[in-house]
């Protein structure tokens, strides 16, 4: 007599796949995202602050482009370090609010979307090229800004191939278990009748 097993395992690959296959389009959909602007020319860099809401939100990865600085124009958004003496030693991405030539020398102003004045700063751009702005993809920084801290990194990796272990120790299970119980199966030898 066949005894009969449990099959509360059989969702188990289903789920197992469909796990592995929303994993695999999201990390090809982030890779895209990071590696094809990459090769065509665009550097990225993650907005922290609000100081542009309304246009670039905080969390946004911003694409920008090497550009020649005397193409730069009013109403451009760039990447920058603003001077030394402003205090701010990170990059910044604000709107370009004036342009004036002093010396010989191109001095810029900026301004965020969402301050109500100017940055209290003036500053020439000492190299040939600037990064200008081309698009912004909102909320995709996030993910980063989320990233580089160790401890979220090793759950969001951690997580879900603890999961994967944990179902292929399962089916392992079952399919040892389904193997033994076919050998401690007895079939019936055939009788010879005399």
């Amino acid at each position: 007599m066949r005894t009969r097993t449990r099959h509360w395992f059989r969702p188990v690959p289903r789920l197992v796949s469909a796990l592995t296959t929303v994993v695999t389009i999201v990390a090809t959909l982030i890779g895209l995202v990071l590696l094809v602007p990459g090769l065509l020319g665009f550097d990225r860099y993650v907005v922290t602050g609000a100081s542009m809401s309304g246009t670039i939100e905080r969390g946004s990865i911003v694409f920008t482009r090497d550009v020649a600085v005397t193409a730069l124009a009013v109403g451009d958004v760039i990447t920058y370090i603003p001077p030394p003496d402003s205090g701010i030693d990170h990059l910044v991405t604000h709107r370009i609010s004036a342009i004036e030539l002093e010396d010989t020398a191109l001095v810029f102003r900026t301004q965020g979307d969402a301050n109500a004045s100017v940055d209290p700063w003036a500053f020439s751009l000492d190299a040939a090229d600037q990064a200008r702005v081309e698009f912004a993809i909102p909320a995709l920084g996030f993910v980063f800004i989320a990233l580089a801290d160790p401890e979220t990194r090793m759950l969001a990796l951690g997580i879900p191939a603890g999961l994967v272990a944990l179902f292929c120790v399962v089916e392992i299970i079952v399919v040892v278990r389904s193997r033994s119980s076919k050998r401690d199966t007895v079939t019936p030898e055939a009788v010879a009748v005399s």
